[in-house]
């Protein structure tokens, strides 16, 4: 399956809307209010210029099926990525996120193999994938109960580091059950 990666515009609201469902949004606390979904539009629009992350527009064709992405957070006192991805029903059990984190993880693994090339993936920053004290590795959070999205982290050769408490939404203090899922974006 070819998926591509497009970087978050204003044209992916829509997305947005269809993703903020209670059945999409089943194992992280249910639909977000009008409000809180147009607050999270305008944090994926202003990612890039954080040098912190990204998000993308998952596309099969032309056709906006979905959204992932990553940002730098501090987990456990140590600086990591974490990931996240949605996929529309429709395509659902079809290999579109396995694809999508595919095409991510390449992308992460491409800027930390050149730390020193400017501006790769953002505009340099020591925060950016391609500066030399970026993470190197990604994580991804899914809840215990999230059994598509642990076996996503498996097929993508993630590790399980094994279950945690996990806040979200930040700054929430509401804890949810995930696993922690680990990749090593740099070395052979």
């Amino acid at each position: 399956m070819e998926v591509r990666l497009v970087p978050w515009s204003g044209a992916a609201l829509g997305l947005l809307r269809r993703i903020n469902t209670a059945d999409m949004r089943r194992h992280v606390g249910g639909a977000e209010s009008e409000e809180q979904m147009l607050a999270r539009h305008r944090r994926y629009l202003a990612m890039p210029a954080t040098a912190r992350g990204a998000m993308f527009v998952v596309l099969l064709g032309d056709e906006m099926v979905g959204s992932i992405g990553y940002h730098r957070r501090d987990w456990q006192g140590k600086q990591i990525y974490e990931t996240g991805w949605n996929v529309l029903p429709p395509w659902q059990g079809r290999g579109v996120a396995s694809a999508a984190g595919t095409a991510l993880i390449s992308m992460l693994r491409e800027a930390a193999r050149h730390r020193d090339a400017p501006d790769s993936l953002h505009a340099p920053d020591s925060h950016a994938p391609d500066s030399p004290d970026a993470p190197d590795r990604l994580h991804a959070f899914p809840s215990v109960e999230n059994t598509a999205s642990n076996a996503v982290c498996r097929r993508l050769g993630f590790t399980l580091v094994g279950p945690c408490d996990f806040e979200y939404p930040p700054g929430s203090g509401s804890l949810m059950r995930s696993n922690d899922w680990r990749i090593t974006l740099t070395g052979p």
